[in-house]
């Protein structure tokens, strides 16, 4: 099952229905983008819901001295930017890897959600949780510290990487950047850099090239003071794998 079928099964509550949801609202052409590249700029109209089939993508926003401010981070199976009937997106979205995207036709999407009530409630129930991710974004860039941010953002990538099949021997693909973390964070890339060597010593991660590993996901959550109740949907097999 693909990522984006996986979030709308578990989401509707069970497999059929998520099957159900799926197939009402069709992924159409596919578009493939480089890492680094942007997918759709600020001021842009919306022109289709695109779902990510693979890869990891990021909304931003910059200034004009070109600081940047990681916003939220897509992943396989999330909406990047639904037919929400705005006239132009208000962030950019851009490619963290290279990612493949699904096209969902806005017509269709719409006709989808007034006629299904269960597609409608499962798409506001995903819209509901981004909201709740979004606030502990907030509250990671306003009140943890470094170290304590990054345990939080590392643990939650675990469940919802978990919740789609792609966590594996405790760990998963990490192509951020330490650039990319500090923007997540509203931090420094030196400062992130420090904090990453401190939870390498404290044997909290194990972090390679492109690939990070939480030898024991109980205590890294321990420093982050981490509750997977916000992720909602995505608590079952990964709060079960972390009381193991």
């Amino acid at each position: 099952m693909d990522p984006f079928t996986t979030r709308l099964a578990r989401l509707a509550g069970t497999i059929s229905d998520g099957g159900i949801a799926s197939r009402r609202l069709t992924i159409g052409r596919i578009r493939n983008y480089a890492p680094r590249s942007d997918i759709a700029c600020a001021g842009e109209p919306p022109r289709a819901v695109r779902v990510v089939v693979s890869g990891w993508a990021c909304r931003y926003k910059l200034v004009p001295d070109g600081r940047r401010q990681i916003l939220a981070l897509l992943l396989p199976g999330d909406v990047c930017d639904g037919h929400d009937g705005l006239d132009e997106i208000d962030h950019t979205i851009g490619a963290l890897s290279a990612v493949v995207l699904g096209e969902v036709d806005p017509a269709a999407y719409t006709v989808a959600v007034r006629t299904d009530d269960r597609i409608g409630q499962t798409l506001r129930r995903m819209v509901s949780i981004e909201a709740a991710i979004q606030r502990e974004w907030t509250f990671n860039v306003a009140r943890r510290d470094t170290r304590e941010g990054l345990a939080h953002l590392f643990c939650e990538l675990y469940h919802r990487l978990d919740a789609i099949g792609l966590v594996d021997g405790g760990g998963y693909a990490m192509p951020l950047t330490q650039i990319e973390l500090a923007d997540a964070l509203g931090g420094t890339p030196v400062h992130v850099n420090r904090i990453l060597q401190v939870l390498r010593r404290e044997r909290l991660l194990v972090l390679t090239k492109r690939r990070l590993a939480i030898p024991d996901l109980r205590a890294l959550e321990g420093v982050a003071l981490f509750d997977p109740a916000y992720l909602h949907q995505y608590t079952t097999a990964a709060t079960g794998m972390a009381k193991s």
